[in-house]
Order: C-alpha cells, then sequence, then structure tokens
C-alpha cells in the first residue's frame, strides 16, 4: 500500500513539474524577453504604472465578455462580434503579462500590486468565461464546472503560498494556456459559425476542455501542495 500511495502521489508530482504548458515554458521566456522589456521601459517614460495596466487588462477582458454575449445574433460565415472579442481576450493576455515586466523593469514589485493583479485576473477569467455562456456558446451547467474549476486552481496556487510555500503555476492548464485556448477557439469560431462536433461549435469545445483540464490542474496542484507539506 506504502509503494502503491508513493507511486501515485508522485506521478501527480511529476505530471506537475514535466507539464509542458504556456504558463511553465513560454511565459517565463516572453516576460524576460528584450522586446517586453523594451515596451515596459517605453511605457514607464509615459508615466504609466504597473497597476494601471492591470486595469486596463480587466476593462478588456470586460469589453471582451461583452461582445462574446452580444455575438450569438450575428449571423452569416463570418461573426465580426466574436472577432473582437478575440481581440480583446488577446489584449487582456497581453497587458496581464506587460504588467508585471513593467513593476519589474522600475523596480516597482510590490506586494499590493500582487495582489491587486490576481484579484482582476479572477474577474477577468469569469466576465470572458461568463460572456460566451450568455453567447450561448456553452452549457450554463459545463460553463459553471469550467469557472468554479478555473477559480479552485488558482486558489490552490495562491493558498501554497499561504501555507508558507511558493505559488504553484504548474499543471496541464494555467491561466496562459486557458486564454491561448479561448483565443483559438474564438477566431476559429468567427470564421466557421457553424457546429463542428456532436452540436459543439469551437467555443462549445473549448469550454469543455477547460472544464476538465482545469479540476485536473486543480487535483495536481493539490496533490503536489500535499507532498510538500507531508511532514506536518
Amino acid at each position: 500500500m506504502r509503494l502503491v500511495a508513493w507511486t501515485g502521489a508522485n506521478m501527480w508530482k511529476m505530471s506537475l513539474l514535466t507539464a509542458m504548458t504556456v504558463d511553465s515554458l513560454f511565459r517565463p521566456i516572453v516576460e524576460r524577453s528584450a522586446f517586453a522589456g523594451k515596451i515596459a521601459r517605453f511605457l514607464a517614460r509615459l508615466g504609466v504604472t504597473p497597476n494601471f495596466l492591470s486595469v486596463l487588462s480587466l476593462i478588456f477582458a470586460a469589453i471582451s465578455g461583452i461582445l462574446f454575449a452580444v455575438s450569438s445574433g450575428e449571423c452569416g460565415n463570418f461573426n465580426i462580434f466574436l472577432f473582437f472579442a478575440g481581440v480583446f481576450v488577446a489584449a487582456n493576455a497581453v497587458f496581464d503579462t506587460l504588467d508585471g515586466v513593467l513593476a519589474r523593469e522600475t523596480g516597482n514589485a510590490t506586494r499590493k500590486g500582487d495582489f491587486l493583479e490576481h484579484v482582476l485576473d479572477r474577474y477577468a477569467d469569469v466576465f470572458i468565461l461568463l460572456g460566451i455562456i450568455f453567447g450561448g456558446y456553452a452549457r450554463w451547467d459545463v460553463g459553471a464546472v469550467a469557472i468554479v474549476g478555473v477559480l479552485l486552481s488558482s486558489y490552490i496556487g495562491v493558498q501554497a503560498q499561504a501555507v508558507g510555500l511558493k505559488r504553484v503555476y504548474g499543471g496541464v492548464l494555467g491561466r496562459a494556456d486557458r486564454l491561448l485556448l479561448i483565443l483559438a477557439a474564438t477566431f476559429l469560431n468567427a470564421f466557421h459559425t457553424k457546429p463542428v462536433i456532436a452540436n459543439l461549435s469551437f467555443l462549445g469545445l473549448a469550454i469543455l476542455i477547460i472544464a476538465f483540464l482545469s479540476h485536473l490542474t486543480t487535483i495536481q496542484r493539490f496533490f503536489y501542495v500535499w507532498q510538500k507539506l507531508r511532514n506536518d
């Protein structure tokens, strides 16, 4: 039994640490790239603050949510509302990355700013997902499961820090992965408005995937933190 328990726990740990995700692989590279640094320094010269970018990224998420919600009435082979919803999701992702880069470049990385960013990110996630649900691209029950999974996975990551560990970002579906999935599905749906499989559109499939993988990520993070605290 001990061998089985050890193997199971370490499989979760390994899957968390070796997950090939946008969050774990590419986001750190982008955040530390020379290009991102140049943009951050340019914004700093204009007097832009990291907190301003965090608020702006939330506004972009809210706009995308509204566009998702009203896009269902658009007919034809191209849905312009969905297209611009995707543009604003992309803007949310870009500015959500830049606020951290700007904070580091200007030496203004504070606990208050970090707290604000994470609170606003959760609101942004809910705005985007609710917009997709209100637009009729996903069933309410599936959408609710997705929202709960997204919030729980984020909570577990932050709660690890609250009990004295480092914040946990790992797992199969981080925020950057989730936004990339929504972004791809949105643009595909904008140009292909009809269902693609089992009466689901691209966005419907994306929400179904998020509903499953966000809870899997929550479980991965839970077992990872649990193992870290095994001596308590």
